[in-house]
């Protein structure tokens, strides 16, 4: 194999805080079937939503670090969070390419408005830190945004909770701000959400467009992989288990939660000391 085509199956490496990143894998394994991925979660530090920007910059270049070592030929920062507070800085201290979730929900969504009133919904480090906004703003100066955090929808999607009264109820507190403030358009900012997304859709009404940045990703990640000249070539009937999973913790938990979601069965997920990179 000359090593044009080896560089181009080498996989796609993908993080995330812990589980809500598989919304992204399921999303690049829909899509580009033909990509192998390298995921790591970071289960045993998550969730990154209430930590300092520092502290997130230190975990995501060990996590970096140790995908390089996996020889993936991109990183997808499957992370709202680190998305927002370490993708800029780490990019260039990189050779390869790397990607976050922000910008494609972003750009997706100032062309979803007709109305230029934008709302956006994540964690409490993502809402705080304003990144969407100031994506959104640099596209379309003319468009409002409103934050709102709704931290109670991780704890709900991971324990499967996704049409319960409980997540129902929640959905209709955190988002009554957001419909009285008459937006048409809606960005799920954190990856977890695209799980909530019928009961999102069933509060904010057909009206409001949803954008799942994990499918904008995927989408982002292609033409990326195309205009690199990386996007893989191989079959994927081909190739069995090509696919790995990593874990800082609770492998068995994150994998009966990936099986639960993703297009594949997972049979194997490997914890490994993330502290040592």
């Amino acid at each position: 194999m000359d090593s044009v085509n080896k560089n181009r199956e080498r996989p796609v490496g993908m993080f995330d805080s812990g589980v809500g990143g598989l919304t992204v894998a399921r999303e690049v394994m829909r899509n580009l079937p033909n990509e192998n991925i390298v995921y790591f979660g970071d289960t045993a530090r998550v969730p990154y939503g209430g930590k300092s920007k520092e502290t997130i910059l230190r975990y995501s270049r060990q996590i970096v670090r140790f995908l390089q070592q996996q020889d993936v030929k991109a990183i997808v920062v499957a992370c709202n969070t680190a998305s927002a507070f370490a993708l800029e800085e780490i990019r260039h201290e990189l050779d390869i390419p790397m990607i976050g979730v922000v910008k494609p929900g972003a750009k997706t969504a100032c062309e979803a408005t007709r109305n230029g009133r934008i709302g956006v919904i994540g964690t409490k480090g993502t809402i705080a830190s304003g990144l969407y906004t100031e994506f959104i703003r640099k596209l379309r100066p003319d468009v409002q945004v409103i934050g709102k955090a709704c931290p109670l929808f991780v704890p709900l999607a991971e324990e499967g909770m996704l049409k319960d009264p409980v997540t129902v109820e929640m959905a209709g507190r955190y988002l009554a701000e957001l419909k009285e403030q008459d937006i048409d358009t809606l960005i799920l900012g954190c990856t977890h959400y695209p799980l909530l997304r019928s009961v999102i859709r069933e509060v904010m009404g057909e009206h409001v467009t949803l954008v799942n940045p994990a499918y904008e990703t995927a989408c982002s990640l292609r033409k990326l992989l195309e205009k690199t000249g990386l996007q893989s070539d191989a079959n994927p009937g081909l190739q069995k288990g090509r696919h790995r999973f990593f874990v800082s913790d609770a492998p068995e938990s994150f994998r009966e939660f990936a099986n639960s979601i993703l297009p594949v069965d997972i049979e194997h997920t490997q914890r490994i000391n993330i502290e040592e990179f």
